[in-house]
């Protein structure tokens, strides 16, 4: 297993690029498979899910075509497998976006339980009842989800919760379904909206995409099209956390900041200058950081997947902070590892507290999945002396390789094979 080796106290200075949304990119692929004429994907992020992705559709029979600087072509014209198997979905949880598309067009799919991050419950009987909403009859057999329907029909579904994933395969599955179909509850993250222009960039007629109530029209058949991936707004995020901790000054370019407004607004509240554009935030190190009071929550809350990232810059904050993790029950496993490195965090149920500032120390720290992976990196990079953080490979599900970005930066960072 690849692990990072970072000096830290250096500052940072520069610009990054913010690449395409992985949590866009993942369910835009798995939408080609709505078509038999090529879809063209730009944008696409070089990161190992989208890999994963790209091999279940080819294993599923599409033609994938990597191209340039982030192209992607995908042509599903014929299927030779209704199956995505374990031995690739065992790894990422975003595998079964595949399900709503192939049962959609094809009439029938089989795919395994999903796998992913360790970071709590997240079944996905959400989105087995809102296929069978739409007509789909449903088994559980030998940790396979399999679904069946001669053709989807329009109908009415309630989310009980809001589900992101859950939300996207049902858009999808809708495309194709006969008559209309009304999604309440919905999840209004950007990646939502985006696949939306997706699938109405394929002929799909939908209205909502992005908000609480989405309404899809059913279409017999869709086409190709060109689209490109939103930037990814925790990759940026993490590079502004990243400059508000070990930063002179960091522009982060390419990337949506309409997209961060939580993550920019209590930045600021904790004391950070943050100059915003169209396409760029600039960010410096603060002269004073306060402790903050964090509670995550679904767009346009603050979101869960930056959480970990805040918790590494709360240890450099004067006074007490307080995250409140209300999205996944085990999404704390980052602390013990922060606490190697001096930190001083108390945690009670979903509730942490974190004493700052504290002087962190180098460490060797053990990343348990994606976006503690992104906290210890800061961490290291704020720390005195070396820091050596093993199991990177969650890192790489949804960063492009951190070690080179923030190198060009000015950081110490070099990737142990």
């Amino acid at each position: 297993m690849d692990k990072l080796k970072i000096t830290g106290g250096r500052p940072l200075e520069g610009s990054v690029a913010i690449a395409g949304a992985k949590n866009a990119a993942l369910p835009e692929l798995a939408a080609c498979l709505l078509t038999a004429d090529a879809v063209r994907l730009r944008n696409v992020p070089a990161l190992r899910d989208v890999r994963t992705m790209m091999r279940v559709l080819e294993q599923l029979g599409a033609a994938v075509a990597p191209g340039d600087a982030g192209e992607v072509c995908v042509t599903a014209e014929r299927i030779a497998s209704h199956e995505a198997p374990y031995d690739l979905v065992k790894t990422m949880r975003a595998s079964v976006l595949v399900l709503g598309p192939l049962v959609a067009r094809y009439g029938r799919a089989r795919v395994s339980l999903p796998g992913g991050c360790a970071i709590g419950e997240r079944p996905i009987d959400l989105h087995l009842a809102g296929l069978e909403a739409l007509g789909a009859e449903i088994r559980l057999e030998h940790g396979y989800v399999e679904a069946a329907a001669e053709r989807l029909r329009g109908g009415r579904f309630a989310f009980p919760k809001t589900t992101v994933t859950g939300t996207e395969n049902l858009m999808m599955a809708a495309a194709l379904a006969r008559g209309t179909t009304v999604l309440e509850n919905c999840a209004r993250e950007p990646e939502v909206e985006d696949l939306g222009r997706l699938l109405a960039a394929m002929g799909a007629r939908i209205d909502g995409a992005g908000t609480s109530r989405v309404t899809i029209e059913g279409s017999r058949e869709l086409g190709g099209a060109e689209h490109a991936v939103i930037p990814d707004r925790i990759e940026a995020g993490t590079y502004v956390v990243a400059g508000a901790l070990v930063g002179r000054r960091i522009a982060i370019e390419r990337c949506r900041p309409e997209h961060l407004g939580a993550v920019l607004d209590l930045l600021r509240r904790a004391g950070v200058d943050l100059q915003v554009g169209d396409d760029r935030v600039v960010v410096g190190r603060p002269e004073r950081l306060t402790g903050f009071e964090l509670r995550t929550d679904p767009y346009p809350g603050f979101p869960t997947d930056m959480q970990a990232q805040f918790m590494a810059l709360a240890t450099r904050a004067d006074g007490l902070s307080t995250i409140d993790e209300t999205i996944f029950e085990q999404r704390f496993m980052h602390v013990a590892e922060l606490r190697r490195m001096g930190a001083r965090i108390h945690v009670d149920g979903g509730r942490a507290i974190v004493e700052g500032p504290t002087p962190l120390t180098g460490a060797q720290v053990m990343a348990t999945d994606l976006r503690a992976s992104a906290c210890l990196v800061l961490a290291g990079l704020a720390a005195d002396g070396i820091t050596v953080v093993d199991r990177v490979y969650h890192l790489d599900r949804g960063y492009e390789p951190m070690e080179r970005k923030l190198g060009a930066l000015g950081a110490a960072v070099e990737r142990i094979r």
